[in-house]
Order: C-alpha cells, then sequence, then structure tokens
C-alpha cells in the first residue's frame, strides 16, 4: 500500500527579482513524506526549507517539477481548486503571522469561520486546540502581549484546530523550552498517528534525535538527502 502523504518530483525554484543567471534555491528536489509520520526537514538557514514548506503546503508554486498529494497533482491546480484542498492543510508560520490586536482564541478561531460553524462551536474547537499547547489559559489574552514561546504555541493551535490531513511547522520549537518541545512534538506525534501527514522544517538540534521524529531530510545548496 502506497502511504505517500505529500511528494515532490524534481522540484526547482528561483529565487525573484534577480537576473538571467539567477541560481535555483531548491533543484531537482525529490522526496516522499508518509502519512502517519513526523518528517524533518533540515539543513543551514538559507537552505530553501521555509520555501520547500511552503510549495509542498501550495503557498507557492515550482519553476519546474511538481508536488502530488494522495496521488493527485495538486501543483498543477487552479489557485481556486488548490485553495479548497488547502482546506486539508495546517500551516505553522515561523513568524507565527498571528493578529496581534487579537486574542489568542480569536486568533485560533479565524480561519475556521468561513466554514459555516457556529461561534459556539469555534470557539469550543479554539479551546480545546489551546487545551492541547497546554495555553488554554492566553484564550481571552491579547496576542500583543504574549511571549515568543506564548505565540508560537498559539500559532501551533490554530494549525491544528481543523484537524488537518496535512501538518506542517516551520521553525514550530524555536522559541520553546524543554517541556515547550516536548509538548509540542507530543502533539505532533499525536496528529501522525492520526494518519496525517506532519512534516517539520527546523534546525534544531533538539530534534535531530528525537525518537517520535522517524524521518529526516537535509537540504544542502538546493539538493535534498534522505539521512534517517
Amino acid at each position: 500500500m502506497n502511504k505517500t502523504g505529500l511528494e515532490c518530483r524534481g522540484v526547482s525554484y528561483f529565487p525573484t527579482g534577480v537576473g538571467e543567471k539567477r541560481q535555483p534555491l531548491l533543484q531537482g528536489v525529490c522526496a516522499r513524506f508518509e502519512k502517519g509520520r513526523i518528517s524533518l526537514l533540515t539543513g543551514e538557514m538559507g537552505a530553501g526549507k521555509t520555501t520547500l514548506l511552503s510549495i509542498l503546503a501550495g503557498l507557492l508554486r515550482p519553476a519546474e517539477g511538481e508536488v502530488i498529494a494522495e496521488g493527485l497533482p495538486v501543483s498543477r491546480w487552479s489557485s481556486a481548486h488548490l485553495d479548497r484542498w488547502r482546506r486539508k492543510m495546517g500551516f505553522v508560520f515561523q513568524s507565527c503571522h498571528l493578529w496581534a490586536e487579537l486574542t489568542a482564541l480569536e486568533n485560533v478561531i479565524l480561519p475556521m469561520i468561513p466554514r459555516g460553524e457556529t461561534l459556539a462551536r469555534l470557539r469550543t474547537m479554539g479551546m480545546e486546540s489551546l487545551m492541547k499547547l497546554g495555553v488554554e489559559d492566553l484564550a481571552g489574552r491579547c496576542v500583543r502581549g504574549l511571549s515568543l514561546g506564548e505565540r508560537q504555541r498559539v500559532a501551533v493551535a490554530r494549525a491544528l484546530v481543523s484537524q488537518p490531513a496535512f501538518l506542517l511547522a516551520d521553525e514550530p520549537t524555536a522559541h520553546q523550552d524543554e517541556d515547550g518541545v516536548n509538548i509540542v512534538l507530543d502533539l505532533l506525534a499525536s496528529v501522525a498517528d492520526g494518519n496525517a501527514t506532519v512534516i517539520v522544517a527546523s534546525h534544531d538540534p533538539r530534534l535531530l534525535k528525537d525518537l517520535r521524529i522517524e524521518h529526516r531530510w537535509r537540504l544542502t545548496e538546493g539538493k535534498i538527502e534522505r539521512i534517517s
């Protein structure tokens, strides 16, 4: 049985705003990321981890190659079709991308509002997601007043609230202490156990040997290799 949740086939990407001789940020990247597993993308800063994660999430289109999700060539789809597919996706941005003037709970439920759930149901879902990260006490607090570590957990809670089939997280432990790392990784492992595809991009050395992460990939100069 093919367990592949997300796959990139020959994906290349060129940075914008440079001349014709520009070097590819990603070059012919081929990798398979299985359902039910946590996969780690590692590499030096600037290696292309965020770019590859954004391409896998449909936030960027590859210059060459394609992204396959559960056997479907999603990177070829029109924007409207791609937007509908992205409803299966939870994404944790490196910079969190939270609304500073909204509360933690409002930030968590905001992406779910277009889906037609009642406000009461959304609040319940949002609180459950915050509780899984151990930050339910932040629900009514304005994001502007939260620490970086607290904002990061709120961002993870927002990505999880829709119970996504694909969870992509960019540096989700960068501002976490040891307890925070364990909380985040335990939750990601739980999501993977539910048959989701979980991909983490990080250069956090604490993740390199963590047993909850089963597959590891390294990006170097635009190319990828499987390291475990």
